[in-house]
């Protein structure tokens, strides 16, 4: 994964049909994805339980863009490689799992992924400060994690704050939860350039109706785009 500082259109396959990943991740990438997006939970860091590694080796061969792994999971040293055994292409911790992130970041990479941290709503930007040259991606939740279909949170000043701190290295943010065509473009005009969508792109839409994760996807990067800087 080159770093290229374009707006990405990452679906999280939390809101997929569970019965057809494998077509739903071949549709939405044929239908413009730029990244597809595993939300992992372990019903302990977050109240939700979801991907193991074996389930994400299995979607790994039906994913040709890149799979952008989401570690809700506390503690998360232990499954770093797990995870790269499994395909992840960067793989992304939350600041709040544990007490040695620096530690996590320097392993996700020594594993041959790229590595993400990730920020819940009440954690500032300034959490990261020490961390920005370890890190190739950084994760802002607008909701609280755990679960699809939350309201959107504005962490705007927070995406601008990490944009300014970030200055020209080649770090993305990330922004999951609650965006849509109206979310979007607040995000990007901050400095966001990886949209996570999960409701906002398979509502309506099926592995028969596929046309409809396009759609979806093309509303959210008009919007988005509109708005880019």
């Amino acid at each position: 994964m080159s770093f290229d500082r374009k707006i990405k259109i990452a679906p999280s396959i939390l809101s997929a049909d569970f019965a057809n990943f494998g077509q739903e991740i071949q549709a939405i990438e044929a239908q413009g994805a730029d990244w597809v997006h595993v939300d992992v939970m372990d019903g302990h860091f977050v109240p939700n339980l979801t991907f193991g590694p074996q389930a994400v080796k299995a979607f790994r061969p039906h994913v040709k863009t890149v799979m952008d792994v989401h570690l809700m999971i506390s503690p998360v040293d232990a499954y770093i490689d797990a995870y790269a055994d499994a395909g992840a292409d960067v793989l992304t911790a939350h600041i709040e799992a544990g007490p040695h992130i620096h530690r996590t970041l320097q392993a996700i990479r020594a594993a041959g992924m790229k590595a993400g941290v990730a920020l819940n709503p009440g954690t500032p930007a300034e959490a990261v400060a020490h961390l920005l040259d370890l890190t190739d991606l950084i994760c802002v939740m607008t909701v609280n994690p755990g679960f699809g279909g939350q309201k959107f949170i504005d962490m705007t000043t927070k995406v601008r704050q990490l944009r300014q701190m970030i200055g020209d290295r080649p770090v993305h943010i990330e922004i999951d939860g609650g965006v849509d065509p109206k979310t979007a473009p607040l995000v990007v005009e901050a400095g966001a350039d990886v949209l996570v969508a999960g409701s906002a792109v398979f509502k309506g839409g099926s592995v028969t109706a596929p046309e409809v994760y396009g759609e979806n996807m093309r509303l959210i990067r008009a919007a988005a785009e509109g708005h880019w800087v």
